[in-house]
């Protein structure tokens, strides 16, 4: 049996962010990002089927409020200093010419959930 030959992408920082915009009370809107993340994708020739790897540092939220910070480091929301990592794993699938699902599992603390995403091939 032939073995395909993959090509594995690293996340290129420099040219990446992980933002976030969250409602807040119905009037406002808080937003934010996480400064330290990691991801891979490991492909064929084209994306059906590529595996998807993706970790961030729930210690590196930042939402330009160091109070509001520090609440979602805590054991109320991120609870960083047990679940230092958000993590994501899962596998595309071509649904039509450049549009994609990825489809794998989300694990905040020590919940996961299946989640489904729409991907979008640039080229």
């Amino acid at each position: 049996m032939e073995t395909l030959k993959k090509t594995k992408w690293a996340i290129d920082n420099t040219h990446s962010e992980v933002q976030f915009k969250v409602k807040h009370l119905v009037i406002s809107t808080a937003t934010g990002q996480f400064n330290s993340f990691e991801g891979t994708l490991e492909a064929g020739d084209n994306f059906d089927g590529a595996t998807v790897n993706f970790s961030l540092d729930a210690n590196s939220i930042d939402t330009n409020v160091a109070d509001r910070d520090n609440h979602l480091k805590s054991a109320e929301f991120f609870d960083v200093e047990n679940y230092p990592n958000l993590t994501f794993s899962g596998e595309l699938k071509n649904k039509e010419d450049d549009e994609y699902t990825l489809s794998g599992d989300l694990t905040i603390k020590d919940t996961t959930k299946k989640v489904d995403l729409k991907v979008t091939y640039g080229g």
